[in-house]
Parts: C-alpha cells; structure tokens; sequence
C-alpha cells in the first residue's frame, strides 16, 4: 500500500532526526552545544551526538582545557580529549573530562574523521610520531545510532628506533564516588541528585585487542590499538551495564524495580545499591515513575533499596539470561519535617538548618557536603518553604541566616513515618542599616578545584545573608546572575562578573570583566609569575576601567613584601607591589591571629609528625601598616564547599547607601572599598567612627586627643568579650576592654549590643587606629554546628583610621612590633628562640 505523501514525509523525518551527526562548533551554531554541571564546551569544539548521547571533543586550541585544575600547570593542556557527555537533550553533563590512554599536551590535529566506520561518525585526535617524540597516537571517538555511549579507539604507533613504553590507563577528573565491576570502571554524579553516571571498559571493537595490563611496550615499528566504551546513564549501574552489554549482550540481562510508597505511588528519591562481594556497591536511582530499569551481568544480585527517612529494605534476585529481575518493592511512609520559616514580617527568607541527633539518635548524614539541599548535617535553602526527609529520632534544630539574625533552636521527636511541622521567623536583631554584608571571594564548579554546584553556592551565600558576592571563579570569566535570577534570590543577593587569576604564586581577585563564553576560560587573561604583572594586567584588562578593583588573595606576606627570591633575607619583597593593589586578604577562611602579638606560631605539621612554623598574616600586615604599607585588608571565605570549607567564616561590611541588595552597586563597593570604608568580620557588627566622623580608611588630624566610638551588636547565637584599640599595630593596655575587668562596659546576652562608648585616646605621634572586637571565650559552634567554622571566634575589625598628630601629614613610625619582619624559610629552632619557647 502506498503511504500518503504527508506521511512518507514524517517518517522520513522520524528516521532521519536524530541520525548520528558530527559538527564542529562555531559562533552560529554555539547554542548545540550540550549543557550541564560540567559543561565545558567553546568555539572551536567538536559535538558528536545521535539519538541517545551527546559529547563534545575538544578542539587544538591553544590552552585548552575545560578548567583549571583538570589537570594543573603548563604543558597539560588538554586538547582532543572527551569534555563533556550527557544523554541528549537532557543538558546533565556531570563530567569534567575523559583523557584516553593519559592523553595530555599538545596535538598536530583534531578533526571530523573522513573514515569512520560505515553507519557512524567520528572525531579524531592525531599526534604524530617526530611530535611524540617516535610514538604516533590517534584516539578515535565513535558513535553510532542506538549507542548509550560514545567507542573511543587508540592506535599506537612505534616510529623510532628503540623500545617505547607507555600508560594505556584512561583517566577522568573530579570522580569521587566512583569503583568496579568486572573490570569496568564506574563513577556516580558529584551530586546524586543530579540522577548521571558514567562507565568504562575495554572492548574487543574496531580491530583492538584487550590489553594486559595498564601499560604497553612497543618495539620498533610495532603498532597496537585499544577501544573502550564510555557510556552515560541516570546512574553508575546503569551506565555499567551497558558497558556489560556493549562488550557481550549475551552475558547480560536486566533488572526492573518500582518504587512504591505506602499509598502505592511512585518513590523518586532514593537509591538502590547493588551489592558486591569484592568492591563498593553500585547505585542505580528510580526516575520519576519510580522505577529503575538496566542492564545487567547475570548472577544472583543482592540489592540495598535506600531513601532517607524510610526503612530501609534489603532484596536478593538472579539475572538471568531472557529473563528480567522485576520487582515492586513497596516503601514505608516517609518521615519529614515541614519547614516554614519567615522573617519578622512573614515573608519568605533564605536560611540554613543543622540537625543535631539527640537520646541517642544516630548523626544524620543528608548528603555530600558540596551542595546544599542536604550536606552532612545540614540544608541550605533559597526559601524558607521545604521539606526535608530525616530518619526517625530525636533532634535539635538550629535555623539561622548569618550573623545579622538570631538563631531559632527547637527539639523535636519524629517518630517513623511522621512529619513535623517546625514554624519560625528568623528575627533580625543586629542593626546594620547603612552597611552591606559582601564577600569578595568564593568558587564553584567553573573553578575546576572543586565540584560545589553554582546554585549550591549561590543559594549558601543567600542562607549565610551575604549581600554582595562578586563571581570570581579561578582563572574563567563568568556570571553567576542568571542562576541567581533562576533561583529566586534577586532580592537577596547581588553579583558582578569577575574571576580569580591563578597559578604557582600569588592570586588575585577582581571585577568587573565580561565574560565571552565562546572563549577558552570565558576570555580571562593568563597568571604569570611577577604578582606585579598579573596586577598591571588585571586593571586595563578589556579597557580601562576606573572603578576595577584587584586584591591579591591569601598572601605569602614574607615573599609579596619582604623577601622576594625566598631565601631567607630581607629584600623588600617585589618593589612597589603593593602601590598596585586595592587590597589584601588579611582574614581568609581560618580564625584570626590579629591579637597573637607574633608574626608567627608553632603548630603541628601538616604531615602530623613534628612541628612546622604558622606565618600569622594579620600580625605581619600590622607590622607593615608601620613601615608606610598602605593595602586595606579584607575578609573573606573562599569557599569550595558548602559544608566544612563553605561561605560565612568571614565576611567584609561597606557601607552603601541602599539596604536592598538587588540594588546594590558594585561602582559604590569598589569605590568605597577602595577608600578603605570596610570592616572585616567572622560575625559581629562593628561600627567605628571618630568624633569627627571618621571611619574606616579615613584621615584626621588631631592634637592628639581623639575621640572614638565603638559600637559591637551581636546576634544571639555568639558573643563578644574584649574590645582593644591598637595604636599603630600595639596592644596597648591603656585601651583594653575585657568583659572580666569592665563588666559594666559590655551588654548581656539579652541584648544584642555588646558595647557601645565613646573612649578617649591620648596619642603621642602619628597612629593608625584598629579596634577590635573579639570573644576569646566564645565560639560560632551554634551558627555553625559540627562544620570547621565552628571552632572560630566570633572576631571583627575595622582597617585603619589614620590621625596626624603633628600636622604635617602622616608619617608611619617603622614599628616592627617587638619582632624583626618575618623572612621566607624560618626554621622551627629559630623562631622557638624568638618566642621564647
């Protein structure tokens, strides 16, 4: 019978549109390109794609690599190489790279392949032999309709004459969970929410043999080729098993589960972990129907069905040959709390909830602690409005927003398939009208050296009431307002593009830069070695711009300033660095030493055998402030998790003429930040002015008499008790406030201001001002619960205020603090002498 005409037509089509295709990427076509966690694909890239995957090849272009720490340092480039691969049009890449057989550094080509097999296509990567120094390589990746997965051939060739040697052994970055199952090498998603894993093994495809080991020896003249098959999957087990049956169908059959909860609908969540006898369990994860559908190597399997705040089932089936292991397994009611939490006005809030097992409940662990729905103990939220599972116990709640708002604590019992509603307004006690909470310094995914997603991040900033974040992402220009705009935090928190400049020396942060995503690293510049060139370069970079603001991020104090070369004398550090900067990270991450009275410390080595020498950078940049050094300081948090090494340890107050973060101006921050108006702080506000009106990072002459007020507010979940005034980087105990000795001077734990006076200093010389405001006593383990932050002071500090005492402006008094300035290299021996130790 003949087809209507209309008809033929879509059948054409349907059989045609997602035939295997190979294109190389361009200005036009860019938006093919496949998206994702770990998307990392530029102009000059190749897509193979059909009607299961996508992947994208990368292209020789110079420096490429999908970020910085693929593979870190000069000559590990990485072009040829497999970026990204994610079933299609799914845009769930979760991979950062696949290098066949260690492929790194430079390539003669990578082309679309004129010669792939019939029925597919192909790219392929070409390095010849007078290039790899006598040994040829070609990587070959293959795809065909029907393919979950992407065949990668490697072809070896021994041009010299003499005996080659070299690593068969694939390798992919980034893969923390990850193990084997028959030889077949897998990895789950960073997040296993994300529902994506992926597998590899050896296959006997396109003429290749199997090798024997991770290495091969060639003779002269010899040649051998190895494929494997990379496949994809919404799990690692799935992507294991058809690697399993890519290799030998007929070793293979297939497992179905349903998931049903107690009223028999579908359970999405979750995980099943099929066990194994020699290695890790293999996770397959339901869709949203609930069920679980792969293939399989046969053999009795013992499966672990999992979902936090169910009970947990444990199952045993066969795989057999034409016969599926089907079951419906049904799970018992999950058990929850129900948030609803709002700031004093009833409106939604960002917020950030720790659950601390207690009569015995055993800790919960809700996740990896890279993201923030469900990381260790933990939830980070872009709304107030939310569920999260929990096995059945005893517990104590903290809710809390940032240092600004009181913490909410409340012990509940949930009891096995129950739910809790737990309701709260996050009440904002501290007053810091006229100021904005910002933080300069923090990364996600983009930055190649850790794998916290870009929302997890942005939305730990909003539940740690950061204001002001500039992107600044290691060595790639991006923008993190369009997820801000996808979460919903508009209002919440305000961002400008910028970057880290990394290398094998000092760092630097800055902003703003526009980022061109068609470029290797968004466009950015390249570090180099002289911290006074990647500065110079960062301030014009893409075209003057008056109000750039660059600061050299967690400094090597001794070689930045004082002994360049690191060999143990004072050679005043690289001249004129820091007439180049708008300033230093004075407090990152860690607790702060800004009263250890020290340039330095002994600690345990980070071996853990044997002591090492601890530079205190706040001392040294007191010390310096003394011998005419003029580089604000700033805190930050420099995260690359969200639990552990996440944002809030240190934070950076600028005063701002707006409350409203979706207001913020990032011109007004570096303005203002560039004059110095900050106040660095791990959790307490502080406000200092003198009686003039001077703040931070003003100038005022004087008689020597000046008044200085000094106001400390505290939220309810820390607390301060010492305030000292340093007088040009001196404790001077003439200005020391201590709750033991003044009690009468410091507020209590009702009230959220800590301290309020105006003191009064006698001045004899020139002095730049500091006061700080500390808890030697105290903690932020409520805020922070069992993360590192937690064992922190709450501590804060205004940069200096400058008074000229004499009248003819002001001149720094060369104070080296009691200690020489600390040269690169000190030996444990040597600064124990200087302690006294």
């Amino acid at each position: 019978m003949r087809l209507p005409a209309l008809f033929s037509s879509l059948v054409l089509f349907l059989s045609t549109a997602f035939s295997a295709e190979v294109f190389e990427i361009g200005d036009a076509n860019f938006e093919e390109l496949p998206g994702g966690k770990e998307a990392d694909g530029i102009v000059g890239d190749f897509v193979i794609r059909n009607d299961k995957v996508e992947a994208v090849i990368s292209g020789n272009l110079p420096l490429r690599r999908p970020n910085m720490s693929a593979f870190y340092g000069d000559g590990n480039e990485t072009p040829g190489c497999l970026y990204d691969l994610t079933l299609r049009d799914a845009d769930n890449d979760q991979i950062t790279i696949f290098t066949p057989s260690a492929q790194k550094g430079p390539v003669n080509y990578v082309r679309i392949s004129d010669n792939a097999p019939e029925g597919t296509v192909a790219v392929e990567t070409v390095l010849s032999s007078a290039k790899g120094n006598g040994l040829g390589r070609t990587h070959r990746y293959i795809l065909k309709d029907g393919w979950q997965g992407v065949l990668v051939v490697s072809t070896f060739q021994n041009d010299s004459k003499e005996e080659k040697k070299f690593s068969l052994g694939d390798g992919w970055t980034q893969m923390r969970s990850k193990g084997s199952v028959k030889g077949i090498q897998w990895a789950d998603a960073i997040n296993p929410a994300h529902k994506c894993g992926y597998a590899y093994g050896w296959v006997e495809k396109e003429n290749a043999s199997l090798p024997k080991s991770g290495e091969a020896t060639l003779a002269p003249a010899q040649s051998m080729t190895v494929a494997r098959f990379l496949a994809v999957g919404t799990s690692p087990a799935e992507a294991v098993g058809l690697v399993a049956a890519f290799r030998d169908e007929s070793k293979t059959g297939s497992i179905k589960i349903a998931l049903k909860d107690e009223a028999g609908k579908p359970v999405a969540d979750g995980r099943i972990a099929i066990e194994l006898a020699d290695s890790k369990p293999v996770y397959a994860y339901p869709n949203d129907k609930g069920i679980a559908a792969l293939s399989w190597p046969l053999g009795e399997q013992k499966l672990t069905i999992e979902d936090i705040g169910r009970e947990t089932i444990s199952k045993v089936g066969t795989v057999e040959a034409g016969k599926p292991l089907a079951m419906e397994v049904a799970m018992s009611k999950l058990s929850r709390v129900a948030f609803a939490i709002t700031d004093e006005e009833g409106a939604d809030i960002p917020c950030k909830i720790q659950f601390h097992p207690r009569k015995g409940t055993d800790k919960v662990n809700l996740g990896p602690t890279d993201r923030a729905h469900g990381c260790a103990d933990q939830w980070h939220s872009e709304t107030g409005t939310l569920q999260v599972p929990l096995p059945a116990g005893d517990y104590r709640i903290v809710v809390t927003r940032g240092p600004e708002y009181d913490a909410i604590t409340k012990d509940i019992s949930l009891a096995p398939g129950a739910e809790v509603k737990f309701e709260g307004q996050l009440v904002r006690s501290v007053n810091s009208n006229g100021w904005v909470s910002t933080d300069f310094h923090n990364h996600s995914t983009p930055s190649g050296d850790n794998t916290c997603g870009t929302e997890d991040r942005l939305i730990n900033l909003a539940a740690e009431h950061i204001e002001f974040a500039p992107t600044t992402e290691h060595n790639r220009l991006y923008d993190w307002e369009p997820h801000i705009g996808k979460l919903g935090l508009t209002r919440f928190l305000s961002t400008v593009p910028g970057m880290e400049l990394t290398g094998r020396g000092a760092h630097f942060n800055t902003f703003p830069l526009k980022p061109d995503p068609k470029k290797q690293d968004g466009g950015a510049p390249v570090w180099q070695k002289d911290p006074r060139l990647n500065a110079i370069v960062l301030r014009d970079y893409q075209g003057q711009e008056r109000d750039r603001w660059v600061h050299v991020n967690h400094p090597d104090m001794s070689e930045n300033f004082i002994d360049r070369n690191r060999d143990g004398r004072a050679d005043g550090g690289y001249a004129y660095f820091g007439n180049l900067l708008d300033g230093l990270e004075s407090q990152n991450y860690r607790g702060s030493s800004i009263l250890a009275g020290a340039p330095y410390s002994i600690g345990k080595a980070r071996t853990g055998l044997g002591k090492q020498v601890n530079y205190n950078r706040e001392f040294i940049w007191l010390q310096l402030l003394n011998q005419g050094l003029q580089v604000w300081g700033i805190g930050v948090a420099d995260a690359h998790h969200v639990y552990g090494n996440g944002v809030g340890s240190w934070r950076t107050y600028i005063p701002s003429p707006t409350d409203d973060p979706a207001e913020i101006d990032w011109r007004e921050m570096s303005q203002r930040a560039k004059a110095g108006n900050m106040v660095l702080s791990s959790a307490p506000f502080l406000k200092v002015r003198t009686g003039n009106g001077t703040i931070a990072g003003g100038y005022e002459r004087s008689n020597g008499k000046v008044l200085l007020s000094v106001n400390v507010q505290c939220a309810n979940w820390y607390d301060i008790d010492r305030v000292q005034v340093l007088v040009n980087g001196r404790q001077d105990p003439d200005y020391n406030y201590t709750r033991e000795k003044n009690a009468d001077m410091f507020g209590d734990k009702e009230n959220p201001t800590k301290f309020s006076h105006q003191l009064e200093l006698e001045l004899s010389e020139d002095a730049h001002l500091i006061v700080v405001a500390i808890g030697e006593n105290e903690t932020l383990q409520r805020g922070f619960g069992t993360s590192t932050q937690a064992s922190y002071q709450p501590c804060a500090y205004n940069n200096p205020i400058y008074i000229d005492v004499d009248g003819d402006g002001f001149e720094p008094n060369y104070d080296t603090l009691g200690y020489d300035l600390p040269v690169s290299g000190l030996s444990v021996d040597k600064v124990e002498k200087a302690l006294g130790l």
